[in-house]
């Protein structure tokens, strides 16, 4: 399954009968199984249904950084991002990644 960002947002938590996902390094990953966190009201609702690569790299919850673009981003930033496969490697083999973003 492909997914383009405008489809990606209708599995943000909100309709129970959707799968919750999150877009990450051009990848869209099933967060269901934490939908404690990824859900309405959870700690991380914000990233559900977007993709949230630039929030991700800052270790942001701020509106305005949960997007894609990876632009303008200090270099501590991009090498901590790009360590994050790295680093959660068994927490990245429990999700399933579903494909790539359009």
């Amino acid at each position: 399954m492909e997914l383009t960002l405008d489809q990606l947002k209708q599995y943000d938590g909100t309709d129970p009968s959707n799968p919750i996902y999150i877009g990450v390094k051009g990848r869209i990953f099933d967060v269901s199984t934490a939908k404690s966190f990824y859900g309405p009201g959870g700690s991380y609702a914000m990233f559900a249904g977007k993709d949230a690569s630039r929030a991700l790299a800052k270790m942001s919850k701020n509106d305005e950084d949960v997007i894609g673009s990876l632009h303008g981003l200090t270099e501590k930033e991009l090498g901590e991002f790009l360590m994050i496969g790295k680093r959660n490697s068994k927490l990245s083999t429990q999700l399933l990644v579903l494909s790539l973003l359009n």
